[in-house]
């Protein structure tokens, strides 16, 4: 079956601006499946000590090269550089209670306080008897409550075939002690379409920044130790096959 791994591919990028400082890309070959990833942050320049506020951009595409179905993703896996933070103090949270069946534009209104990302996904989807078709979908991520202390989000997406359905998942983070990674998400990968989608595309925009105390504070924040801040992932397949790759990126140290 097609798993949906547009809504886990955001939500790892989301989280990446944990441990990306700057623009970098990835690119893995799976059989005949191409998988590739940039990031980008901004501002470049950040504090040595101290975490300044971030904005992540990315975009991720998924393809292959004769045209086929991509291989079936069953999880992900990602670790990120613990030079960052994730801050939510004062911050509303959003939960899955208040965002059941609704659309974006309904779940963005009934939660706007707590969106702190945005973005697109599309698949392609491939029903018995019927030609291949592509479907698209606003993207929301939303500061949801914590997990076992720690901050997680919650990702709204809305998929139209083969009906209408809201689809919601929940991404916690976990910290970890692992040499340069100090946190850490693992999510199942869920199905797209019934299970006959499988992903082209997703791309997102993460960063909320905020009043608390008289100055500007930031959901995402970081600084620069040793040149640079760096992110691992790997990627499972249903067959049991890993693959992993890494995303070091260059920072410098000012502001």
């Amino acid at each position: 079956m097609r798993k949906n791994v547009l809504r886990t591919i955001l939500a790892a990028t989301a989280l990446a601006l944990i441990g990306v400082a700057s623009a970098s890309a990835l690119k893995i070959e799976i059989d005949k499946t191409l998988v590739s990833a940039t990031l980008s942050v901004a501002p470049r320049e950040l504090p040595a000590r101290g975490n300044a506020p971030v904005e992540v951009g990315s975009v991720t595409r998924i393809k292959t090269g004769d045209g086929s179905a991509p291989l079936v993703l069953s999880e992900i896996l990602f670790m990120f550089d613990k030079h960052g933070s994730v801050d939510t103090k004062g911050l509303p949270v959003c939960t899955a209670a208040k965002l059941a069946e609704t659309t974006p534009q309904v779940a963005r209104k009934r939660c706007a306080g707590a969106i702190v990302g945005e973005g697109t996904g599309r698949a392609e989807v491939r029903l018995p008897g019927q030609a291949p078709t592509e479907i698209s979908s606003p993207l929301t991520l939303f500061n949801a409550p914590p997990a076992k202390g720690m901050p997680s989000l919650l990702i709204h997406a809305y998929e139209t075939v083969p009906s209408p359905r809201a689809v919601l998942v929940p991404v916690p983070i976990e910290r970890i002690s692992h040499g340069r990674y100090g946190f850490q998400v693992d999510i199942p990968v869920p199905e797209i379409a019934g299970g006959y989608g499988a992903p082209t595309l997703a791309k997102a925009t993460i960063g909320k920044t905020w009043k608390r105390g008289g100055r500007t504070v930031g959901y995402v924040n970081a600084h620069c130790a040793g040149g640079r801040l760096q992110v691992s992932g790997k990627i499972r397949t249903t067959d049991g096959s890993m693959f992993p790759g890494t995303l070091t990126s260059p920072c410098r140290v000012g502001g």
